[in-house]
């Protein structure tokens, strides 16, 4: 696998880590009383319920039998994890090719490649060419 490869996938672990952490703790998290003077939600009037235009019973979700132990330490372990998989990043980055000379010099190759490429085109189309002769000339 080449480098830009592997940093892409190591990018998408990175953000397949940072997005299943949230999601966890979205979902995990118990509730947190932001400030003294904020209702509580439940308190006060609740408002009238719309009626269901879709009627059919919907599945309820499964509890979740984690512990609070097992939930304090599952922040941990993910940051943990994300960690790893960024300094796994810094080392595929850090272990790129520097490019020499600059733009001017990066450019000047690019000109050399593309001659190579028309000089082995050129070669090829003449290799074609003279195959195409000789399979008509067997057939004549």
């Amino acid at each position: 696998m080449d480098a830009i490869s592997q940093l892409q996938e190591k990018v998408n672990t990175i953000a397949t880590i940072a997005f299943t952490t949230i999601g966890t703790l979205q979902r995990d998290a118990p509730p947190v009383r932001i400030s003294p003077n904020y209702p509580e939600s439940g308190s006060g009037p609740a408002p009238a319920a719309a009626p269901n235009p879709n009627p059919t019973p919907t599945p309820t979700p499964t509890p979740i039998a984690d512990s609070d132990a097992d939930f304090a330490k599952q922040p941990k372990l993910m940051s943990a994890e994300l960690v790893k998989a960024a300094k796994q990043f810094d080392a595929l980055v850090a272990a790129l090719p520097l490019s020499e000379g600059g733009e001017e010099a990066q450019l000047k190759r690019i000109a050399q490649l593309e001659a190579e490429n028309d000089a082995v085109g050129q070669q090829l189309e003449k290799q074609l060419e003279a195959a195409g002769s000789t399979k008509l000339s067997f057939r004549t």
